[in-house]
C-alpha cells in the first residue's frame, strides 16, 4: 500500500508558527503512518527540524510576481510528490496561490480558503476568530476534531552556561522592527526591572541580535538585568521559560514560546494588534492593553505581574 504524503504550509513570523504547533500535532496524529511534509520560511526550520510532527522541511523563498522560473520551480516541486492533501495553515493569497501551481492535473485535497479547494474554512468571521479558535475550526472542517494546544515539551536545550540566577524573570521588550507601537518604552522596562531586582528577582533580557540596543539600554539602566540579545537558541528560550518565576513583554514572539512551555506571564499590547485574535493563551497568562504602550505605567505593570505570580502560586 502506497504512503499517504501530506503537505502543511506555515510560513509567517514565530509566533504565527508557535501557534500552528498544536494543529501540526492534530495533522500528525490524524495521519499517523503518512509522510508529512512542512513548507515553510528560513527562520523557522531550526525549531521545525526538532518538531516530531514532520519528515521532511521544505524551505519556500517566497518567488516575487514577476520570477516566473521560481515560480516554476516551486510548482514542479509542488507536484513532485503526489501529495493527497494540503493542509494549508497559512491561509492568505500566497498559500492560496499555491493551490493553483497543481493546475493542470490532479490536484489534493486542500483545506484552506484557495478557491476550488476540497475542504474550504467559509466562516465569514474567520478573520475576527483567535488564531487557535480559527484553526481548530478549519481542521474540524477538514475531518479533525481534536486540536491540542501548542506544545513544547519536546524541546530540549541547555542554559547552564548563560549565568542565570536561581530566581529570575524573563522581560522580552523587542518585537517587530516596523511595528514600534508594540513596544512599551524601554525606560519603562529598566524602571520595571530595577523593581524585580530589588525583589530579588535577576532581570533577564531576551531578543534577537538586531534587538540588542534596545536590551543595553535597560540594562544600562538596571545592571542587576542580564542581556541574553542574540545569545539564545529557541531550545534555549523555551528552557528559561520552564524555569523562569514569570515573564513580561510585548506582543512577540519569544512570548508565544514562553506561554507554550507554561510560563506565567504578562504580555502587553497597543492598538497595533488584538489580543482577541492572536494573544498567547495559558492557564497563567494576563493580558494588559492600551490604545498607546506609552500610556502604560510601571505600577500598573506591577500590579498585574503580582497579579500573574498570584495565579500562578494558586495554580
Amino acid at each position: 500500500m502506497k504512503t499517504e504524503s501530506i503537505l502543511v504550509i506555515k510560513l509567517g513570523a514565530l509566533g504565527d508558527f508557535v501557534q500552528a504547533l498544536g494543529p501540526c500535532a492534530a495533522i500528525r496524529a490524524h495521519h499517523r503512518t503518512a509522510r508529512i511534509v512542512l513548507l515553510t520560511t528560513a527562520p523557522l526550520v531550526a525549531l521545525a527540524e526538532q518538531a516530531p510532527y514532520f519528515d521532511d522541511i521544505w524551505v519556500d523563498d517566497r518567488p516575487r510576481p514577476a520570477e516566473v522560473h521560481r515560480w516554476l520551480g516551486l510548482r514542479r516541486r509542488l507536484r513532485s510528490r503526489s501529495f493527497t492533501r494540503v493542509y494549508d495553515l497559512q491561509t492568505n493569497g500566497r498559500s492560496s496561490a499555491y493551490f493553483r501551481l497543481f493546475w493542470p492535473g490532479p490536484r489534493p485535497e486542500w483545506s484552506g480558503i484557495a478557491r476550488g479547494a476540497s475542504h474550504p474554512h467559509v466562516n465569514p468571521r474567520r478573520n475576527a476568530m483567535h488564531t487557535l479558535d480559527r484553526q481548530a475550526e478549519q481542521l474540524r472542517l477538514a475531518g479533525i476534531d481534536i486540536v491540542p494546544p501548542p506544545d513544547l515539551s519536546w524541546l530540549k536545550g541547555d542554559i547552564g552556561g548563560l549565568g542565570i540566577a536561581a530566581r529570575f524573570v524573563l522581560l522580552a521588550p523587542g518585537g517587530s522592527a516596523h511595528r514600534p507601537g508594540k513596544r512599551w518604552p524601554a525606560a519603562s522596562y529598566a524602571a520595571l526591572a530595577q523593581t524585580l531586582a530589588a525583589r530579588d528577582l535577576q532581570p533577564v533580557l531576551i531578543g534577537t541580535a538586531a534587538e540588542a540596543d534596545v536590551l543595553e539600554e535597560i540594562r544600562r539602566r538596571c545592571p542587576a538585568a542580564v542581556s541574553l540579545a542574540g545569545r539564545t537558541s529557541l531550545a534555549e528560550l523555551v528552557v528559561l521559560a520552564r524555569h523562569a518565576v514569570a515573564a513580561v513583554g510585548n506582543d512577540t514572539g519569544p512570548m508565544h514560546l514562553a506561554a507554550a512551555a507554561g510560563c506565567p506571564m504578562l504580555v502587553l499590547f497597543s492598538r497595533e494588534s488584538n489580543p482577541a485574535q492572536c494573544a498567547p493563551r495559558g492557564p497563567a497568562v494576563r493580558i494588559l492593553r492600551r490604545e498607546a504602550l506609552t500610556e502604560l505605567g510601571v505600577e500598573e505593570v506591577l500590579e498585574a505581574f503580582d497579579s500573574v505570580l498570584a495565579a500562578a502560586a494558586g495554580a
